[in-house]
């Protein structure tokens, strides 16, 4: 499997890896912030991993001729996703306990916090459908890149949380918003 791969084919897949990650690491900075356990950290950290890896497969299944039509959705859909979530972490954290903010431990919270940082793997999977790329390989190392990226930023995000105080949600919030912000334009 490796063998017969170029050593430049695994560094392109590695460094876009870690690229789709990066996202998985901006949000686990965002959600650290408001505090988390270290429980939560690698479930949320497994589920996001795991969507790293259906994402692109689903991607790669649906090939080529949808390429063109989805790749913009999928960025904008991130991003939007990104601006609400960070919107809302903001506007709760400014109105206190009279808004519910979304859980990231429940179910519905961790799923969306995942789609979230893993839909533009959905268009890179499709582009990478064109290509005869080792699939086993490229979700393998997009699923470890997405788990790990997100587990170092809620480690950061938790630990710096300490300092913050009651403002890290909203400057989780701000980082979210950020992010959105930059996918959109």
């Amino acid at each position: 499997m490796i063998e017969s791969m170029h050593a430049g084919q695994l560094l392109t897949l590695i460094i876009i890896a870690v690229a789709l990650g990066m996202d998985a690491f901006s949000l686990g900075v965002g959600i650290g912030l408001k505090g988390i356990r270290l429980l939560d950290i690698l479930k949320l950290s497994a589920v996001i991993a795991l969507f790293h890896i259906i994402m692109p497969l689903m991607g790669i299944f649906t090939g080529e001729y949808v390429s063109s039509l989805l790749g913009g959705i999928a960025t904008t859909a991130a991003g939007a996703l990104l601006l609400l979530l960070g919107g809302h972490m903001i506007y709760s954290s400014l109105r206190g306990d009279a808004v519910e903010s979304i859980d990231y431990r429940s179910g519905w919270g961790i799923l969306v916090f995942a789609l979230s940082v893993s839909i533009d793997s959905f268009s890179v999977g499709i582009s990478l459908g064109m290509f005869e790329a080792d699939m086993l390989l490229t979700v393998l190392l997009f699923g470890v890149a997405g788990g790990i990226m997100s587990v170092l930023g809620l480690l950061l995000g938790r630990r710096v949380s300490s300092s913050l105080g009651g403002y890290g949600e909203a400057c989780g919030g701000v980082i979210l918003f950020t992010f959105g912000l930059l996918f959109l334009f």
